[in-house]
Formats: C-alpha cells, structure tokens, sequence
C-alpha cells in the first residue's frame, strides 16, 4: 500500500552561529513524487536534509513521517530510509560486493550475491567487486552507490548532491534509477547546487534563489 506514504514537513527553522539558516519551512511529498531541493552551498540544504532523516533535531517545527513524528518514532522512518550524504558511509576496508551485502542486511532485504554482483556490474563495475573501497577513485566509489540504489526496497530516498562526481553514463542510470523508484510509487528528495534535468516531474524547493 503506498496511500499512508507520505513525508510532511511542518514549519521547520534552522538557526547556527546566531543566524537562521532558514525558517518555517513547510512542505509534503507524497509516494510516487520527487522534491528537488536547490541552493547554494552553505544555504541549509544538508542540514535540513539531516533534518528529514532525523539526524539532527529541529529547533522549531516537526517532521512526520507516515503520519508519526519522526522524534517520537524513529524506527518507524529508518526501516523505509535510504539516505545518501556526503559521506558515502561505506567501509573503506571491505570490498564493493561486502559492503552491499552489509547494507542489504542491515534493512532487512534478502539479496543473493549474484544480485549484488550483477549490480555492480550493471554500473560499469566489472572486476572490481573484491577490491577493498579504499583502492576505488571517488567516482567508482558513487558507482557502487548507485548499485546501492539499484538493489535498495527502501521507500523514501534521501540524497544529498548525487550527481556529484558522476560520469555521463552515471547520471544517465541515476536518472533510470529515479524514474523506476518513483514509477514504484517511492519517494525522493534530492540536493543539487546546479540545475540538473529529469524525465520525470519534479516539486522544486529553493533556498535563497
């Protein structure tokens, strides 16, 4: 059922070094939409995007997520909870195929290995699914994010600038990968400090633009 997905957002402020970042802010994405979140560096995108995932609290304001506030009911947000930050979160001494594997059994998905490795493979990958991450550039490291991405059963999407680093062939299977989350009735949010185009609709948030 995806009628009780929904992200509401309720007058949410931000303040850090005797400034508000932004304040009463106030939005809902609903399953099957996309919220583009644009701004420029140091506007407030990552912290409110921390916000959403309840890793930072709000000062003023509430965040709900399936009808519940998130602060009072985390776990409720975390088991249909992807989030894609600066750090990518991977740990640099496993390997691409091990540390997808972690992730898939932390949320609770049942993957074969196979799955996995077709993952990666699908994302340009191909013979390097047992090098440790440390030995991976930085854009092989957000190819396999985007494998990430590919075998994820998470309902809501939250990514901070993950177009970032990506080849063209990359932000194309990014951009694949948006549509057949939200074609799932999924939810995503999404940060870009540039315009970025997609071939599907978008809700458009802006900070100081």
């Amino acid at each position: 059922m995806t009628q009780d997905l929904q992200l509401q957002v309720q007058s949410i402020s931000c303040e850090r070094g005797g400034r508000w970042l932004f304040e009463d802010v106030s939005f809902t994405v609903q399953a099957g939409q996309a919220l583009y979140v644009q701004g420029n560096n140091g506007s407030g995108k990552t912290t409110m995007l921390r916000m959403l995932c309840g890793l930072t609290p709000c000062i003023k304001g509430d965040i709900e997520w399936r009808g519940q506030s998130i602060s009072k009911n985390k776990n409720l947000l975390n088991v249909d909870l992807l989030y894609w930050g600066h750090s990518l979160a991977f740990k640099d001494e496993l390997t691409p195929l091990e540390n997808l594997q972690m992730d898939m059994a932390v949320t609770g998905s049942e993957v074969e290995s196979a799955q996995v490795q077709l993952a990666l493979n699908h994302q340009g990958l191909i013979n390097k699914h047992h090098l440790a991450m440390k030995f991976l550039s930085q854009g092989q490291k957000r190819r396999v994010a985007l494998a990430r991405l590919q075998l994820s059963r998470t309902r809501l999407w939250i990514l901070d600038e993950p177009f970032v680093a990506l080849d063209q062939h990359s932000i194309d299977s990014l951009r694949s990968l948006f549509a057949a989350h939200l074609a799932k009735g999924g939810l995503l949010i999404f940060t870009s400090h540039q315009p970025i185009e997609l071939d599907v609709e978008l809700k458009h948030f802006r900070f100081g633009l």
